[in-house]
């Protein structure tokens, strides 16, 4: 494990509970296909406000989880302390996309309705299954007293328009709601 530190992290998935007693532990993969956390290294882990970089050294399947084992770590005692670490990488190892773009690339865009109203801020995205869902923090004096709003990701009906380089997004939306 060494002390480098990603550019630009994103959290690409978590570490879960130990597997067994030679030092292996669950993962939960935030990619689209599970095993694709495995095309990203080196892979990050921040521990006691430092960054780590950390080496796989092999992982399979094991039911419906997948398990891996970190270069370093032997035991279940040394696994039990990376329990809930996120997995982190530089997003530079993210592939280009010729159009859209990424959940982060939303992060902290301001969000306004079709008539220039101001909902608020990206703070988190969500995924529903059949949609993704904005999380808006409404600004501090929100007319409407709301908190959080969440507004569906539907392009062309809800989302009209996304520009990242004023990181704003344009949306048809009852700021009442």
């Amino acid at each position: 494990m060494s002390n480098k530190a990603p550019v630009e992290p994103i959290v690409l998935g978590k570490m879960g509970s130990c597997y067994g007693i030679r030092g292996w532990l669950r993962v939960f993969s935030s990619t689209e296909d599970a095993e694709s956390i495995f095309d990203y290294q080196p892979w990050f882990i921040q521990k006691g406000g430092k960054w780590e970089e950390v080496e796989l050294e092999s992982w399979r399947r094991h039911n419906q989880d997948i398990v891996i084992k970190l270069k370093g770590v032997e035991d279940r005692d040394a696994a039990n302390l990376l329990t809930n670490c996120e997995i982190v990488v530089d997003s530079s190892q993210l592939p280009k996309l010729d159009d859209g773009y990424y959940w982060k690339d939303l992060m902290g865009c301001q969000v306004v309705t079709t008539e220039g109203y101001e909902l608020g801020k990206v703070i988190d995205m969500m995924e529903t299954g059949s949609n993704d869902v904005l999380v808006i923090k409404a600004n501090l004096k929100d007319a409407f007293g709301i908190k959080e709003r969440l507004v569906p990701f539907l392009d062309g009906q809800v989302i009209k328009k996304v520009d990242l380089t004023t990181r704003t997004i344009e949306v048809d939306w009852d700021p009442g709601f």
